[in-house]
Order: structure tokens, then C-alpha cells, then sequence
């Protein structure tokens, strides 16, 4: 499971350091794809798998068959050099944004990868305890 919030440079290849607490779930060799809200998402291969399991339970619909075509369009397998370093493709880094100042933020089964300013836009929790009532219907209770 991922978590935790890490801070990072892009170099000017596009290479960047995977945070260490990171590592060893995320392994030597993973897939990285667009995400949600701007960012990217890093899954580990077995992760990414029960993920592709879903997308092809979809229905045939249209919004399906996009939604799998903008997860599996992106999707890069990256490797981590023994500096800990990945090569973020060039265009995963411009769909997200990714410049100088880059996020890492582990959420459950994947990591986020989000440019600092648009972490810093996206992550307002003004409205948390609203969305915290509403998950009940989901079985969740704080």
C-alpha cells in the first residue's frame, strides 16, 4: 500500500528519482499512465493488471471504450535505473504538466504524480467532511 506525500525535481531529460519509500512496493519495473485530474498514475505490473481486468469488464459503450483508450494510449512501462531514477516520457510529462517541482503522493494502490502547481491547486480539502458524509453510502464511516 502507498502513502505519504514526497517532493522532487524533473531533470531536464525528464528523468526523475522515485522516492525511496516507494521503491520496493513500486518495484524495478512498473507501468506509468495518464491520470486523473492532471496527474499521472504509477501502478506496479500487478496492480496495473487487476486495473486492466476492470477496464475490460466495461460495456462496449462509447465512454468505455474511451475510457479504456485514454488509460491504455498513455501507458508507458517504465524501469528504475540504479540511481533510483525513471524516464518519464514526453508526452505523459506534458499531459501532467511535469516541469521542475514534481509530487509523488501514494494513494492505496497506485502513486500520483502531479506537478507542485497543480498538487498545490488540486489539493483543497475544504469540503472533506462533506464527501466524508457521503461515503457512508459506500459502507465508509469516520
Amino acid at each position: 500500500m502507498f502513502m505519504g506525500e514526497f517532493n522532487h525535481t524533473i531533470d531536464a531529460k525528464g528523468r526523475i528519482i522515485i522516492p525511496s519509500k516507494f521503491r520496493e512496493d513500486l518495484g524495478d519495473e512498473f507501468v506509468l499512465t495518464l491520470g486523473l485530474d492532471g496527474c499521472l498514475f504509477a501502478y506496479p505490473y500487478s496492480e496495473w493488471q487487476l486495473f486492466v481486468d476492470k477496464l475490460k469488464t466495461l460495456p462496449g459503450t462509447k465512454e468505455a471504450r474511451q475510457l479504456q483508450r485514454y488509460f491504455m494510449a498513455g501507458a508507458a512501462a517504465c524501469e528504475v535505473d540504479k540511481q533510483g531514477r525513471i524516464l518519464i516520457p514526453a508526452k505523459l510529462r506534458e499531459n501532467a504538466g511535469l516541469e521542475k517541482d514534481v509530487v509523488f503522493v501514494g494513494v492505496l494502490n497506485k502513486i500520483e504524480i502531479w506537478s507542485k502547481e497543480r498538487w498545490d491547486s488540486n489539493n483543497d480539502y475544504d469540503d472533506v467532511d462533506a464527501i466524508a458524509e457521503r461515503m457512508s453510502d459506500y459502507g465508509i464511516s469516520f
